[in-house]
Formats: C-alpha cells, structure tokens, sequence
C-alpha cells in the first residue's frame, strides 16, 4: 500500500507541473491566482487581499486534503472487527470550533481596512468629474475646469464616437455618479471597481462619490455594467490617462477655441492637437454599423412620459 501512495502522489505530481507548464501562466499571473491588473493603489490592495486569501485557503486546503488521506492510508477497514469507538472528545472539538472562528475573524479583519481603503474619500481632491449617464452615452463634467463662458469643461459622448474621460495620472480623482433616466454603472476594468448610477441619488440614499489614484498613463475601455435597454451593449467611453503635465496642456486647450472650427476644442481634437505621440493618437471607436441616435434625451423623455 506504501508503494501504491508513492507512486499516485508522483503521479499526481507529474500532472500538476504539467498542468502548471501548459497554462502559459507568466510568474506574475500565477501570483495573482487569476486577479486582473489594475492601474490604481485601490486596485493593488484589492489583489493582495486576494492573493493572500488564496494563499490562506490552498494552506487550509493541503491541511484538509492530507488528514483526508490520512484516514484513508492509516485507517482503513483491516478485517470484520469494528474498532475502537470515540465520542465527545471536547479538546478536538473546542479545537475545530476555535481555529474556523480565528480564521473568520482574521479574514473579517482584512476585508474590512482593504474594503475602508478603497473607499475613503479625501476632503480636497485634486480633479473632480461629474459623471451623467444616460441612454445610452456618457457625459463627463470638469467641476475644476471652465471654458470662457463660465462653464465647465465637458465632453459628451454621441452617437458617432464613444466619449473620452481625460484623466490626469498620481492625482487624487473624484468621480461625482448621477444618471438621467435609468439605472446604469460606471465601469473601467483597470479600476478593478464600478459603482451604479441613479436617478437623484440624494433622494435615493444612495452614496454616489468614490475616488481614486491612476498609476500609469493609457487607455482603458470603460463600460455601463447594468443592464439598461436596447444599447445598453454598445454604452462604452474610453479612460484616456496623461501624465499631469500633458493633462493640464489637454484641459488648457479645452478651454481655447479651434482656429479650424471655429468652435472649442473637442476632446479628440484637443488630444489630436497634442504633441505627446501615441498616448494622445485617437483610439475611441465609433458605434458603426449601429444607428442609436443616442444623445436624444428629448425622445428619451417622451419616453418615459
């Protein structure tokens, strides 16, 4: 039986590195057991929770599978005599209540700062961006930034080209989330976070504020995670992330007037304009073959009416 064990725990050695060899798995993705990259402090603290919960489950997992194997090699049927019988050994019962209760609590412990982490808010951050969803597009509002006019600073998604969000990178950003219809979400998967959007979320109760840091300049696909109607599939923008200089050239050039249209800068014809080389190149996409006339917000209200 000894020989039997060995050679089917060589075995199953044999076919966990080969597994292992086959994934195509780099280190760092075998590390995060499956978690997606992010590109914000947020996003790392969320991936170390996970990756120390895993560690902590597989340990629980190997205790668990060897005293299974245990009692199987060590305690198996030797003959027709029954063996010993043992009740209410209270140590190993007091023993298995304790440590699930000790490991509850440590995972409780951990979940809690990381989930107090990514959702604390400073008192000044450094942009804020009003985020308005409605069917189906996206309009992002400069709160910091004004045009001549007074007004803010906005790029309005149509439906000829999905609405890019500017942002800076190592600056605190606050996302401000309202919808103006239906329930929708704001969804970067880089963020490794999204968050609904209500109609009057004060009158909702609802907490419609987050914040974030973004590590590295590029750009990253943002969605609506909630399923809100017809297009709600094609209800895409696009995070495009700069360096903090070359946002505050961005944002300068949103408040200046295009000697070509004669109208302000758009944010692709401010990025375009740029000279910052591929980062700044268009990269949104346009909602073609699909005609979804989607900033109609008067046919949207007649609607609902």
């Amino acid at each position: 039986m000894g020989q039997k064990a060995t050679r089917l725990a060589k075995l199953g050695g044999s076919f966990g590195l080969v597994a292992l060899a086959t994934t195509g798995c780099s280190a760092n993705d075998v590390l995060r057991f499956g978690w997606p990259e992010g590109v914000t402090p947020q996003a790392d603290r969320m991936r170390e929770l996970w990756t120390w919960s895993v560690i902590a489950a597989l340990a629980v997992g190997v205790l668990v599978w060897g005293l299974i194997l245990w009692s199987v090699v060590f305690h198996r049927k030797r003959g027709e005599e029954m063996p010993r019988q043992t009740q209410y050994n209270v140590p190993l019962e007091l023993v298995y209540t304790v440590i699930p209760l000790v490991m509850v609590t440590v995972l409780f412990y951990f979940t809690a700062t990381t989930q107090n982490y990514v959702l604390a808010q400073e008192e000044d951050p450094d942009v804020t961006v009003e985020v308005v969803s409605f069917k189906w597009n996206w309009e992002f509002r400069y709160q910091d930034e004004t045009t001549p006019d007074g007004d803010p600073v906005t790029t309005l998604g149509t439906s000829d080209e999905i609405p890019l969000l500017v942002l800076p990178t190592d600056r605190v950003i606050q996302y401000e989330l309202r919808s103006e219809d239906v329930i929708h979400s704001f969804f970067v998967p880089e963020f490794l976070f999204k968050r609904d959007t209500f109609p009057h979320p004060e009158k909702n109760n609802q907490d419609n504020i987050f914040q974030n840091v973004i590590d590295e300049p590029g750009a990253f696909v943002g969605r609506c995670a909630e399923l809100c109607g017809t297009y709600h599939s094609m209800m895409n923008f696009e995070v495009r992330a700069l360096p903090g200089d070359q946002y505050d050239q961005y944002m300068d050039l949103r408040a200046q007037e295009n000697s070509t249209t004669g109208e302000l800068y758009t944010a692709s014809e401010a990025l375009t304009e740029m000279d910052c080389g591929e980062l700044c190149a268009p990269k949104a996409v346009t909602t073609y073959p699909f005609d979804t006339d989607r900033t109609s917000r008067e046919a949207n209200s007649r609607e609902q009416n």
